[in-house]
Order: structure tokens, then sequence, then C-alpha cells
């Protein structure tokens, strides 16, 4: 059976009802409340097709409809108007994001999930980026006192790792230039991955008369691989989804939440497949997800991807609002993080 005109009209009609109503929607509030031409028996017929055909489900306790994630899927692709932020909405976003742009990188991120949780009324996730990943841009040892040192490992996504490292004997102002000298031209652009047993030889070489300083570095290069094995997941605004009368139902809030603290499925969940990936409902495979939907997009340091944002929240969100939301973010984020001129 195929769907014509009147099928998409009265569909987009049912999606744009509930999303404001969250209620299941029947045919003699379409008739109603949308001038489609046709009497309540005509859509009540045309509902009870677009049930058939799957863009449509009806719940046990209604005699209404709501959408499925097939008609979610042809609204957002084919149906939806385009939402327009207004200038002071991008105002506000370009402001919050520039105001903390100084930060770190992964405090920037992490602020601007802030912001799309508030603006959103979703419940924002980010990946951070993976030290694993990313390559060493430079090793820094600087004198605290006669026996103490602070290494500086700075990665090339703006990441900072800092460490004491205790020693006996503290080398000279011109030995310090020296060693970090060699240290760099040991250690600067290999990925922490690449720093194998015959890098920390060769490392062992170059320091020699220092043994007890390079017995102090080696285990903080190998405490910054274990601690940066994985990525970190952040979340924001996990009580914005008690706002959705979805989540209600305690046993669908159990659902949601246990799947937001399983981070092996937040991280499945938020992987995006473009520029913005839009995933609704069944399309999550995660069966705890089935009910959810799943926008993310990647941020970058130039055209180097190094992260995740996800907003998760019920099938039945404004998509409109919340895509242009995401986008203004995201350009604005990426600029900010092209601006701190790490890429």
């Amino acid at each position: 059976m195929a769907i014509d005109g009147r099928k998409i009209r009265i569909l987009e009609a049912i999606i744009n009802d509930y999303i404001s109503t969250a209620e299941p929607v029947g045919s003699r509030t379409i008739a109603k409340k949308y001038d489609l031409g046709v009497g309540s028996a005509t859509i009540r017929n045309e509902m009870s097709d677009l049930e058939d055909m799957g863009y449509l489900e009806q719940p046990h306790t209604s005699a209404g409809r709501i959408p499925s994630s097939k008609g979610y899927r042809l609204y957002v692709d084919n149906l939806m108007k385009k939402s327009m932020l207004s200038a002071e909405e991008e105002l506000q976003i370009k402001k919050y994001i520039i105001d903390n742009a100084m930060l770190e990188v992964d405090k920037i991120v992490k602020q601007a999930s802030t912001l799309l949780s508030e603006l959103t009324n979703l419940t924002c996730v980010v990946q951070t980026p993976s030290v694993m990943r990313s390559y060493i841009k430079s090793v820094q040892l600087l004198m605290v006192d006669d026996h103490n040192l602070i290494s500086v490992i700075v990665i090339d996504n703006g990441v900072i790792k800092n460490h004491r490292i205790r020693v006996n004997k503290m080398p000279s102002v011109e030995e310090l230039q020296e060693i970090n000298r060699v240290i760099n031209t040991r250690l600067s652009n290999l990925t922490i991955q690449e720093i194998n047993l015959e890098v920390i030889n060769n490392l062992k070489c170059d320091l020699k008369g220092y043994d007890d300083l390079f017995n102090a570095i080696v285990p903080v290069l190998y405490e910054t691989l274990k601690e940066d094995n994985s990525s970190e997941i952040f979340m924001q605004g996990t009580t914005n989804i008690f706002n959705y009368p979805e989540y209600n139902d305690i046993d669908n809030a159990k659902e949601i939440l246990n799947l937001l603290y399983n981070k092996d499925y937040v991280v499945e969940l938020i992987a995006p497949k473009g520029d913005l990936t839009i995933k609704i409902g069944d399309e999550n495979y995660i069966p705890e997800a089935k009910n959810c939907s799943v926008i993310s997009a990647e941020y970058s340091l130039g055209d180097k991807p190094i992260g995740t944002i996800g907003l998760i929240g019920p099938r039945r969100i404004n998509y409109s609002r919340v895509i242009a939301i995401m986008a203004q973010v995201m350009k604005e984020l990426n600029d900010a993080l092209k601006g701190q001129g790490l890429e």
C-alpha cells in the first residue's frame, strides 16, 4: 500500500499534535483542529491504514494513535519544517561558548553540553577526547624546589596532564633545559600507544647519568597511558527526562536511567554517522533505547574529530527546534576549538 498525499497530511498532523500534547491522537481531534477537508470517519480509516503500514501505533489503553519510529523517520526526513533560531538565541549561544573558550578543551565541551541540556530540556552526553588516539605535543619538566619537579604533558587535543616527580639531586637550569630537549626529541608527535619499549630504552640511554629522573618519569608516562585508555563519558541534565510524561511510569523511568548509566550502551548510542545523526527508536539497535531518540555530532580540532556530543530523550521531541539548537551549538563549539590554535 502506497502512502498518498492525504495520508501524509494526516500523519503530519498526528505527529505535530502528539509532539505538543503527549496525548494519543484520535480522528475527531484531527478533524476538529486541522483543516484537512475530510471528516473524522475518513480520517479514522486513513489512520487504520497508516497503522497497518507501520507509521502509527495504538497504545493498549487508548483509542488514539501515536507515531511509530517509522512515522517519526518519515516526518524528520520529509515533512518537518526547518526551524530557525532567532538572532537573540544565536547570540546567546555564541556568547556562552566564547565566554568559556579560554578553558581546556574538555572543559569547553562540558560547558557546551550544559548549554545544550538547558536549551533542549534533554539529557546531553559527551564523549571527551581519548588521549590514546592523540599524540604528545610536548613534555616539560619544571623545577618546584630542591627535590621536586612537575612534569607537564600536553596532548594535541588540549588535554594537559600534570605529575609531581621527586628526585634525589636536582639538575641545574641548563641541564634541565637539555633534558627537556632530549625528552621532546624522543616523545613529541608520538601517540601514547607508540611509546613502546624501544622508545623507553632509547630515552634511558639519552638520560644516562640522570637515572633517578628517568626512573621517575617512565611510570608517569605509563600512568598517563593507563588513566586515558578510554575516553570519559560526561552527562548533563539527566533529570530532564522526568519533565516528559513518558517517564512518569516508573518502569519507563528505570529503563532509561539504567540505559544512561551503562557506559557501553551510551557510547554506542551517541556514535554519529555523519555531521549530525538522528536515530529514532528501533534504529538505535539497543532494546533499552527502543523508545528513545538520539541526536549526535562530532566535535573537531581542525579536520580531526576528537569526541562526540549526543542528546538523548523520548521519541516525542520537537525535532525541528532541537536539531536547529544542536547545529548552532556545534558550529560555535568547533569555531571556538579552532580559535585555540590547537589544530
